[in-house]
Order: C-alpha cells, then sequence, then structure tokens
C-alpha cells in the first residue's frame, strides 16, 4: 500500500510539472507572437498576424472549461455594473477638461462617433478577454501567489503598449485595477465597456500628436501628424495588442 501511495504521488507531481510547464509555453509563446505583430512592419505584419490568433485560439480551445467560467456570465454583472458608472463619469469630466482646453476632437455626431469606434469598442471586449482570461488565468496557475500573477498580468498589458508615452502608464493602472476587480466579480462585461469609455476618451481628448493617433509598437514611430487632421484620423478600433497600427481610420 505504501509504494502504490508513493507512486501515485509521483505520478501526480509529474502530471502537475506537465501542466505547468505547457501552461509556460502557452504564454510564452502567445506574448512573443504578440510583440512580434506588434513590432513588425508592413506587409509582413498582416501575414504575422494570424499566428497568434491561431495559437490563442486552439490554446484556449484546448483549456475551455465554459463561457461562464470565462467571465462572459450574468452573475455579479449588476454588482459590478459601478466600474462602468465611475469610467463615465471620469469620462465626461475628461470631455468637458478637453473642451475648455481647445483639444476635444470628437467626430461630429452620435452616428459618426459610433462608425468612427465601434470596431474599438468590440476590441475591447477581446482586450479584457487576453489579458483577464488568457494571461491572468494562466498566471493564476503558474505563479505562487494572487499578486505576482495581478503584477504580471498588469505588466505585460503595459508593455505591449510601448514606446506610447500615454497608453503605458495608462494600461498599467487599468491591468492593475481590472485584474482587481475580476478577482472579486468574475465577470468581464462590465470591464470591456470600462475599457471601451475610457480608450474612447484617451482618443478624443489627449491630442494626436501626444499619443501618436494611439498607435503602439513600431506604428508609434511612423506616425506624421500633418497627415492626420481629420477627426475621423483618431479612431483607435485596430488592435494594439496585435497590430502595430493601432488606429484604422473610418471616413
Amino acid at each position: 500500500m505504501g509504494m502504490d501511495l508513493t507512486k501515485a504521488d509521483e505520478l501526480a507531481g509529474s502530471v502537475r510539472v506537465r501542466s505547468r510547464l505547457r501552461t509556460w509555453v502557452e504564454l510564452l509563446v502567445a506574448y512573443g507572437l504578440i510583440l512580434a505583430v506588434i513590432w513588425t512592419p508592413r506587409p509582413w505584419q498582416r501575414v504575422l498576424y494570424w499566428a497568434p490568433v491561431v495559437w490563442i485560439s486552439v490554446t484556449t480551445w484546448l483549456s475551455f472549461e465554459s463561457w461562464r467560467a470565462m467571465g462572459w456570465r450574468v452573475t455579479n454583472l449588476l454588482r459590478s455594473m459601478w466600474v462602468v458608472a465611475i469610467a463615465a463619469v471620469l469620462g465626461g469630466v475628461a470631455v468637458l477638461l478637453a473642451l475648455h482646453l481647445g483639444t476635444l476632437h470628437a467626430p461630429a455626431g452620435p452616428l459618426m462617433l459610433f462608425r468612427t469606434f465601434y470596431g474599438y469598442a468590440i476590441w475591447s471586449f477581446v482586450q479584457q478577454f487576453l489579458m483577464l482570461d488568457y494571461f491572468f488565468g494562466r498566471f493564476l496557475r503558474v505563479l505562487r501567489t494572487t499578486s505576482y500573477a495581478v503584477l504580471a498580468s498588469s505588466l505585460i498589458f503595459a508593455l505591449a503598449h510601448l514606446p506610447n508615452p500615454i497608453l503605458t502608464p495608462a494600461t498599467l493602472l487599468w491591468g492593475l485595477a481590472a485584474c482587481l476587480i475580476f478577482l472579486r466579480y468574475g465577470n468581464l462585461w462590465p470591464l470591456g465597456m470600462a475599457h471601451a469609455i475610457f480608450g474612447i476618451c484617451l482618443a478624443v481628448t489627449v491630442p494626436a500628436r501626444l499619443t501618436h493617433n494611439m498607435r503602439v509598437g513600431i506604428g508609434y514611430w511612423g506616425f506624421h501628424p500633418h497627415h492626420h487632421r481629420r477627426n475621423s484620423d483618431h479612431s483607435v478600433s485596430t488592435p494594439a495588442w496585435v497590430s502595430a497600427e493601432a488606429p484604422t481610420r473610418r471616413s
């Protein structure tokens, strides 16, 4: 009996080691591919774009438990809507301040606002899935403490927005807050909505010469202010985590 228990313990330990190794491989490959896309110039970027999409999709499918477990649920939705309310209030204050300072460059009218930013709104939810479900969920399994997992997820989220001097610190702060809120409520919906509000407010209130039109990676250095004078040029609909050309301009 003692030998059987020892063998069982050894087998369980071996399974845990393999599971941790697999998780680290998933994390490192996924993040490496994302960074490669962000820092690869076009036209190769458009081809490489599909590598992280396929890798993340396949590894998510292989470890899929349920939509509910991933945070796509109604549980705690109303209890966590205060996050959206705070984002809306802060966004409103930012718009009023930008209006006073003369830096507001929002599209003219609700329809144009929707056409300009609906893509970014959808991408906001994808970014929350990437940071919280894919990376944070895996860091929770391989790091010793929850605090380390929160810090690691926030750091890689922020580093993916380099060298943008506005987005990098902003995403670090938001990453820390989002991880802690997700731990408390386990719901992605309010975090995706709040992310969209914050991102759109940054795009329309901060001058493009400072944010480089919300670009990250190699696309940040390719920004030329004199080519981006129209209001529609300030959209941020293309994935910042998966594309170096963050804004997709819609006329």
